[in-house]
């Protein structure tokens, strides 16, 4: 702890913003992460093989019931929206699974997209801070006697290159934390559309 601690020290002011950022990316990914695996959790596959097969057999008040699982998957709400009206034309079972799809989208997208931005500001930052630090450790060279002088600047650079190496360490977990959860956007979406169509299909 004392090395790390002695290590955002050494590296500046710079280092403690980007902690700031990269702190704040891993509480996100965890948000996120409980909604889109946990919330959303459901067997799509088993779920929509069992409202197909009371919709394909005409029995509309079962596959509604089939409906109440206890997930917040949008394919769910897709689903109970177009049996709803399986009595209607074609054109409006699907408008009214459109409808709920889009819906369903901002909860689905709300704040991965700021995950990957966070990580490209952790490396952006360190660069910056890499920066500000060789301005500081030229001026200090300025300042100094000859004899110092070597020492100085390579004291400031070593110093300046604290935070580069720090935004990289910090950016690389978020990168990977943002490809995950917008891997499992994709898998929902995915299983929401294939739903969707099967179910119009069959009815």
């Amino acid at each position: 702890m004392d090395t790390v601690l002695d290590l955002l020290k050494d590296g500046g002011w710079m280092m403690y913003v980007i902690l700031t950022v990269s702190i704040i990316g891993v509480a996100l990914f965890f948000e996120r992460s409980v909604h889109l695996y946990i919330k959303l959790k459901l067997n799509a596959d088993g779920f929509m093989q069992a409202v197909l097969a009371h919709v394909e057999g005409r029995r509309f008040r079962q596959a509604i019931d089939a409906c109440k699982v206890g997930s917040s998957h949008p394919l769910v709400s897709v689903a109970r929206a177009g049996i709803m009206r399986a009595d209607r034309r074609e054109k409006e079972i699907e408008r009214a699974m459109e409808k709920e799809m889009l819906r369903a989208l901002p909860a689905l997208q709300r704040r991965v997209g700021l995950l990957g931005f966070l990580a490209n500001a952790c490396t952006l930052l360190g660069l910056l801070g890499t920066i500000f630090g060789l301005m500081e450790a030229f001026n200090a060279v300025s300042d100094a006697s000859a004899a110092e002088k070597q020492d100085a600047l390579a004291g400031g650079i070593s110093t300046a290159m604290y935070t580069t190496a720090f935004g990289i360490i910090a950016a690389v977990p978020l990168l990977f934390f943002h490809h995950l959860l917008t891997e499992r956007q994709e898998a929902v979406l995915n299983e929401v559309e294939g739903g969707a169509t099967s179910l119009l299909v069959a009815m």
